[in-house]
Parts: C-alpha cells; structure tokens; sequence
C-alpha cells in the first residue's frame, strides 16, 4: 500500500511539471540566491528601458489657448474704473442686511448649487482614478482545483489521472507610458475636474445674480404699490367729495361716476401689483429651497438706487466670467484626449510579473519549493482594428473642433452681455431724468386742472386725465429705478460677479 502511495505521488509531480510553467518549475532547481542572481541582469534591463520610454514625448497636439478677437474699448463706453475692490459676496453693494440674509440662504440650500457640487466630487474622483494608472496595479488571488486529465488525448503518458492544486499568488502590471497616453489621460481628467469646478461658479453666479434680481424686483413691487396705495386714497377721497357736492347739487352724475371709475381703475391695477409680488416671492422661495408657504419676505417699500459699477477691461473679462473658464478647461480636455486617440496607433507596453506558491498538497504551500515567480515585459501591436482608431481620432478632433467653436462662442456672448448692459444703464438713465421731467409736469398739470375745475372753468374729464397721467409717471419712475437696479445686476453678472481696479489706479 505504501509502494503504491509513492508510485501515485511521484506520478503526480511528473504530470504537474508538465502543465506547470518553466518559471514556476525553476524555483525547484536552484537556491534562491543564485535564481534572484541569474534573472538580476534581465530585470535591471527592463527597468532601465522602461524608464528610457518614459522619458518619451506625449502624442498629440498641447494644449494653446485659440485666439479670440478683444475689442480695445467698449462701444457703448465704459464708467471709470477707479471704484473699490469687490469681495466675492458682490451683491453687499445694495448694502441691504436682508438681501445679504435671502443671498445666504440660497447658497446653503439651492438644489441646483448642490447638484454642481456634487458634479465637482465626481469629476475630482475620476480624475483620481485617471491619475492611478501611473501606479502599477498589485493584486492577489488563490485557487482551489481538483484536475483530472482526459483519457482521450492523444499522446497523453497519464491519461484520466487525478490530483489537487493549492494556488496562492500577487500579480503586477504596469503599462509603460511610452507614447504619454496615460499622461494625456490624467491630463484630460484634470481639465474635467477643472472645468466641473468653472461649472459650479457658473451655478453659483447665476444663482446670486437671480436671487439679486427677485428681491431687486420685489422692493420695486413694494414701492409701486405703496405708490397706487397712496393714489387710492386720494381717489376714495375724491369720490366721496364728488358724491358730496352731487348730493348738494353743485356737479352732476356724470363726475361721480367718472371719480368711481377712476378708483375701480386703481384698484384693479393695485390687485396686479400683489399678484406679481407674490408670483416674485414664490420664485424667491424655490431659490432659497423653501415652500413658498412657509417663505416670506417682509414688504420694504423703498427707493432703489443704483450702486456706479465701472466695467472691467476685456482682457480681464475672459479671466474673470466663470462660464468662459468652463468653456476653456472643456476645450483643453478635448485637446488632451486627441494623444490618447492618437498613442492608439502605437503599441501598448506592459510589464507583467506574478510571484506565489502551488502546491498540490496544501500543507507545503508555504515551504521554499512551492514558490514560484515571473517577470517581463509584453508589448501588443495593433495590427489590424478595422478602422476602428482612425475613427476614434477623427471623431476625437471634430469634438475639438465644437469647443474650439463654443469657446469662441463663449467669449462672444460675454462681450455681447457686457455691451448689453451698459447700453442699458446709459439708456435708462437718460429716460429716467426724461421720467423725472415728466413727472414734475405731470403733477403741476394735475394741480392746475384740480383749480380750473374747482372754479368751473373745465371739466373733470381733465382733472381724470391729469392725475392718472401723474400716476403713470410715478409708478414709470419707481420702475425704472428697479430696471437699473436689475441691470446693475446683469453687469455685475456679466463681468463674472464683480469687477477689480487696473493695477495703473491703484
């Protein structure tokens, strides 16, 4: 019985050297020392080429900002630029406490803005990940086997014999960056990353710039309505007078009615007014993450005045809006990615080693004899892919091609804001001293058609049109001191959410 045990176990060994490899039958042969020693040589010359390819060349165009016309000076002019440095909180420029509070709110609890933080982490992940490939990959792994071998092979010395085998062993690979297609990988990644962190200040901006423009909108609601407030009173006075002197004789029907109207007219206009500052308040709300229900922003009737804002200079301009740099990180990621389309066309390097034991009795996996290692390179040539890189690369460069397009795009549509809304501010300042003219006019007219019919001299119809032609004026001047306001917005947004001194004002 134990002739036959030895017979099966040295059976065995010759049927597992057959299907072990040479580098793991090696480690039987010689001492550990003077195996480490042979294969010394072979391992320093793989080093040594592998850090001689690293030092190669990254294909693929690098990155150049693509030149974009700057105008000298702006067309529709540009205030002085001598005006205080901007935090990054740019809407302190109202100085109003509970616009810095509603500002606030927004920026702890907006959806939107915490969406485009999220993007942020992902895209500082992936880069992560990217940036893993300069690291060799190390894993571990083991097996359990029975093997039996099949009675049908020809030529098999051991046909339909049965044995274990005990695997336990770490696997290395690292692909050597010869042609940069993991550089240009990472360097893309990083251009993502960039440019998800552009995106969130492009949230970010338009989020302050709208919650700026709502409650801007709102504070010029509740002026406008304590303006028709006022002209109701005065109306009611006025019908109750008219129904006075009606009473006693002293004016017909047809005043009375006409006074009616007038208050029924500004009623109905005060009614608009409550209905669009609620719809403005409700808009507020969703911003700042609340239910319009249990959001309210307490009315503050108020004059608005406009803070000067001097606009930046264009050079500073591409530097400064968020959605430009955006536009820029996403054109260089698309740069970068033309070398990883192009190191396609080249072979891939890798250099592959593996080292553990096997064993066909588990109990000796762990002495010296069972150990086994390898270690090269290997290299993949890619012969033939159907056309499958040479697509890659064209579909890779037309993608470069659209952000090229869209940056330019880009840089247009900030001049272009920019140009907007100082022509806005020009302009509604001119016709809001033309307001203002028309306004003193339109109340000395109300107060002289007031006396003319007083002393019978004209009918009320004029006195009707008088007052609401000054009520007209009013509430066109409380209007567009908001639309300055908005449109300081607009500016302060287009320039990126601020401005800064020239370093020659300084």
């Amino acid at each position: 019985m134990l002739q036959k045990t030895k017979s099966n176990s040295r059976r065995a060994d010759r049927i597992h050297a057959r299907f072990t490899p040479l580098a793991m039958r090696s480690t039987r042969r010689l001492h550990p020392a003077a195996e480490l020693k042979r294969h010394r040589r072979p391992i320093f010359l793989a080093l040594g080429a592998s850090l001689a390819l690293l030092a190669g060349c990254a294909v693929g165009p690098n990155y150049s900002r693509p030149g974009v016309a700057s105008p000298a000076t702006w067309k529709e002019g540009a205030a002085a630029t001598n005006a205080a440095l901007l935090s990054a909180n740019w809407w302190t420029i109202f100085h109003d406490p509970q616009l810095d509070e509603v500002e606030a709110q927004a920026l702890a609890a907006n959806q939107d803005l915490q969406r485009a933080v999220a993007r942020v982490t992902e895209a500082r992940a992936i880069a992560r990940i990217s940036e893993a490939d300069v690291y060799p990959s190390v894993a571990a792994s083991g097996s359990h086997s029975l093997i039996r071998t099949s009675e049908n092979v020809e030529r098999a010395p051991q046909s339909g014999f049965g044995y274990k085998e005990h695997l336990r062993q770490l696997e290395l690979s690292y692909e050597i960056d010869a042609w940069g297609r993991v550089r240009r990988s990472i360097e893309a990644a990083k251009a993502d990353f960039a440019a998800s962190a552009a995106d969130e200040q492009v949230v970010r901006l338009t989020l302050t710039a709208e919650v700026a423009r709502n409650y801007i909108l709102l504070r010029s609601l509740d002026r406008e309505k304590e303006v028709v407030q006022a002209t109701i009173g005065l109306r009611r006075d006025t019908v109750q007078l008219h129904e006075t002197r009606n009473q006693a004789g002293l004016i017909n029907e047809v005043d009375v009615t006409r006074a009616r109207t007038e208050l029924a007219n500004v009623e109905a206009e005060l009614h608009s007014i409550v209905r669009t500052r609620a719809e403005v308040e409700h808009a507020l709300a969703i911003l700042c993450d609340q239910a319009p229900a249990e959001f309210t922003v307490a009315a503050l009737p108020q004059n608005i005045v406009p803070p000067e804002i001097p606009a930046g200079l264009p050079s500073e301009l591409l530097e400064r809006r968020p959605d430009v740099v955006e536009a820029e990180h996403r054109l260089h990621g698309e740069c970068a990615r033309i070398g990883v389309a192009e190191a396609a066309f080249f072979p891939t390097i890798k250099l592959t080693g593996a080292a553990g034991g096997v064993t066909a009795d588990l109990g000796t996996l762990l002495n010296w004899e069972s150990k086994f290692w390898s270690l090269g390179p290997s290299i993949h040539f890619p012969i033939f892919e159907g056309g499958r890189n040479r697509a890659n690369l064209q579909a890779t460069k037309a993608r470069y091609e659209q952000s090229i397009a869209f940056y330019r795009g880009t840089v247009l549509n900030a001049f272009r804001e920019v140009e907007d809304s100082l022509s806005d501010l020009s302009t509604l300042t001119a016709q809001s001293e033309a307001v203002n003219r028309a306004l003193v006019s339109a109340r000395d007219t109300a107060t002289l058609a007031a006396q003319r019919y007083q002393q019978g001299l004209t009918s009320y119809l004029d006195v009707v049109d008088a007052e609401r032609a000054a009520l007209q004026a009013e509430r066109t001047q409380v209007q567009l001191h908001g639309q300055r306001a908005v449109t300081t917005i607009l500016l302060a947004k287009a320039l990126g959410g601020g401005w800064e001194r020239r370093s020659d004002q300084q």
